[in-house]
């Protein structure tokens, strides 16, 4: 008989419960993933907030808040701009990665449960380490490579046509709610660029300006940089922004074919 072990400290416990004072009417309780690297031989827990929603505002970062500041101040997790532009409060969030700020409480019925974005190491609570996910979008070089404007010449110029092919690419905030959504990164996350940096990727390979794309593909043309990719469309479905990652790789690809024939 085959015997399966985790690892060691794997396995997620019950934690604590906070309970809303009674007279609270519109009440939700969300379960939210904990983890104190000052205590790494303890295991992760779930904590459980009851709050009043009446004293909270309509969006998952806005109860968050409401909880760090009123109920438990240990409760770790990043933010910034509120707006879903930044993607620092990007999070696990009833089975489905997406930014906490633009997430609405009631599109939720149920219990809500938070979690950090999945596979990542865990620095605190909700804080991912993406580390790895930012080396390797540096390594694509996200940005414009072409010779210097010729002298008097100030701008490089760009057709309507042209630049509406950066449309759906340049949207992105670089949450990586796509890449920790994908069983390939999961699997080869040290090989695999992931759909956030093959999007960026190619968001400079369709750009009429940049002049380095055949330079771009031949580093690409990879087994495990671009071909993990199964298109199995978990990237696209979990986008916050709605953008679509699958369809950047797949004209990735569809370049490289046409560049071989």
């Amino acid at each position: 008989m085959v015997d399966f072990r985790l690892p060691k400290n794997s396995k997620i416990t019950p934690g604590k419960t906070h309970k809303a004072l009674p007279s609270a009417k519109n009440k939700k309780i969300f379960a939210i993933y904990r983890w104190d690297p000052e205590n790494p031989e303890v295991n992760p827990r779930l904590d459980y907030y009851e709050i009043d929603l009446d004293q909270s505002g309509t969006m998952i970062l806005d109860a968050l808040i409401y909880i760090k500041d009123k109920i438990d101040p240990t409760l770790t997790f990043r933010r910034s701009c509120r707006e879903g532009v930044c993607g620092s409060c990007a999070m696990n969030i009833g089975g489905i990665n997406t930014l906490a700020c633009i997430k609405p409480i009631a599109d939720i019925k149920d219990n809500i449960t938070i979690y950090p974005l999945p596979h990542m190491p865990v620095i605190k609570d909700l804080v991912p380490d993406l580390s790895t996910a930012y080396e390797q979008l540096a390594s694509v070089e996200p940005w414009l490579k072409a010779p210097l404007p010729k002298e008097g010449s100030q701008e490089r110029l760009q057709s309507p046509e042209e630049r509406a092919k950066l449309d759906g690419l340049w949207e992105c905030v670089l949450c990586m709610c796509c890449s920790t959504s994908c069983p390939s990164y999961w699997w080869n996350g040290d090989k695999y660029l992931g759909p956030a940096t093959l999007l960026q990727s190619y968001r400079w390979i369709a750009d009429s300006r940049d002049t380095y794309t055949e330079e771009r593909l031949d580093d690409l043309e990879d087994p495990f940089k671009l071909y993990r990719c199964h298109t199995i469309m978990n990237c696209t479905n979990t986008c916050p922004k709605g953008l679509n990652p699958a369809k950047a790789i797949g004209e990735i690809k569809k370049k490289i074919a046409l560049k071989k024939s």
